[in-house]
């Protein structure tokens, strides 16, 4: 009788080693599929930066008053108005830096930004 206390604490330790491993071993492969994902992660974070580098300097490309222009010209058609059409806004000095209209009037865009007609 003295052997069954034994064999039932024996089989109660290997039975705890054995769940022991068990709940090691999930550990460790939810450990290395959680760095697989950190390290897509990290790629996907450098991929999204680069492509918001790009972006940032091809918005700041638009921003050109002569890719502005160019634009304007080539894709949307657009030309400057005729003389006929450009109506001068009173009380409004145009900056230095604005090109005149071929009758010699100042652009006819208002302090605002906006186009008068």
């Amino acid at each position: 009788m003295t052997q069954r206390p034994f064999l039932a604490l024996w089989t109660l330790a290997v039975a705890a080693t054995v769940a022991a491993f068990v709940v090691h071993l999930a550990l460790r492969g939810r450990t290395v599929d959680l760095g697989y994902r950190l390290g897509r992660a990290r790629a996907e974070q450098a991929r999204l930066r680069e492509v918001k580098r790009v972006l940032s300097l091809e918005a700041a490309s638009y921003e050109t008053p002569q890719r502005v222009e160019m634009v304007a010209r080539t894709l949307l058609g657009m030309t400057p108005p005729p003389p006929e059409r450009v109506i001068p806004v009173r009380g409004y000095v145009a900056p230095s830096g604005d090109r005149e209209t071929a009758s010699g009037e100042t652009g006819s865009a208002t302090p605002g930004g906006g186009r008068q007609e």
